[in-house]
Formats: structure tokens, sequence, C-alpha cells
């Protein structure tokens, strides 16, 4: 892709930052073919790399950040995540592949072997509160950032939307890269209307 003005000015945002924050949806992981991580992640996994980004947002529940290398304890999943279960109560992690042994065993559903409570996906399902954790995580990262970045969010599923107007009512700047318009874009610093994996990749110099 050619390098024009609007990937110049993207390119000009990141330098001019000293903490980025990126917050994606589901448009970062619908430009890919198998569950492996895609230029769009690539490239936020190379700003974790220099030393500019300081965490990712997601409302994506496949893992695919960590799986692009940046560590665990910096991506606050709003939604959960689908490639490993946890105990409802007591949250103890459980590998999916350990329980899918144990069920064709026994035929029973999973319960934890700390408190005998159910164990489910790590997901956040429809009707369940978020959670409280990944809340105060995201807003504390939001806070901090000087450049927040939405990349492939629609931004109209809330609370989690509301992070976007958190970081720019608290000064950083914010840039929105989603191939249709938002709700947000009239107070964004930045807003460009295209793919996402091609204008980060782009821009971070990832292919």
């Amino acid at each position: 892709m050619p390098i024009d003005q609007e990937i110049i000015d993207l390119v000009r945002a990141i330098e001019q930052s000293r903490r980025v924050v990126i917050f994606t949806g589901a448009g970062i992981s619908t430009e890919f073919r198998g569950a492996r991580p895609n230029r769009g992640h690539r490239a936020v996994a190379e700003l974790f790399r220099r030393g500019k980004a300081a965490a990712v947002i997601t409302q994506n529940i496949d893992g695919l950040h960590q799986a692009s290398g940046i560590p665990d304890d910096r991506v606050v999943e709003l939604h959960g995540n689908t490639t490993y279960a946890h105990c409802l109560d007591c949250k103890t992690r459980y590998e999916l592949h350990t329980l899918r042994i144990a069920f064709e065993r026994d035929e029973t559903a999973p319960l934890c072997g700390e408190c005998s409570g159910f164990v489910k996906t790590a997901t956040i399902s429809f009707g369940q509160a978020m959670p409280v954790e990944a809340m105060r995580r995201a807003e504390i990262e939001t806070r901090a950032a000087d450049l927040f970045i939405v990349a492939g969010s629609s931004l109209v599923v809330y609370p989690a939307a509301g992070f976007p107007e958190l970081a720019k009512r608290n000064g950083a700047s914010l840039v929105i890269i989603n191939r249709e318009p938002t709700g947000l874009d009239p107070i964004a610093d930045l807003v460009l209307n295209r793919a996402i994996g091609e204008t980060l990749g782009a821009a971070v110099g990832v292919n």
C-alpha cells in the first residue's frame, strides 16, 4: 500500500506519543484466515516491542494478541477469552484440552477442583456483568495514555466504548481506524476509514 497523507499523519501521532493504548474490536480479527495473528496483530505487537504501546484493551475473545507476542498482563480482555476456561466462583483457570479429556471420560459438566463450582470458557455471556477487574485495569490504562488508537471497533457497545471518550477527555489524542464510520469520529483527532491490517502495518513497517 502506498504511503499517503493519512499514514503519514498516523506515523507522526505515534512518533510524538510516549504511551500508546490500543483498543481493538472485531474488525482487527476479521482480516485473516485461520486462528493466527494477522498483519494488524503483528503491527500492534511491534509497537509493544519498540516500547511505544503500554496496553491493549480488547473486545475480542480469541487470544490473538497474546499469540502475536504481547504479554498476557498487558492485554485487558473486556469480554473474556475463549481459549481457556475458568471457575465461575473462584476464577481458577483451566486449559480446554484438560477439560475435554475429563469430559470425554466422564461425560459430565466440569466442576472446579478447588471449590466445586461450575467451569466454563472464560467469556462474558450475554446478560453477565462486565468483569470488574478488567474494567478497572482498562480505566487505569486509558487515563495514562497520551495516544489512544481504536482499531476495528464500531464503538457501539457500552460501557466498553466509553474508553475512547475517557481518553479524549483526559487529554489523549484519539485515532480511530475502522472500515465504517463510528459515532466517535467527530471527537477524534484522526479518522482512517480503511483496512486495519494494511493501515497499521504500513504505519509501523510490518508486512
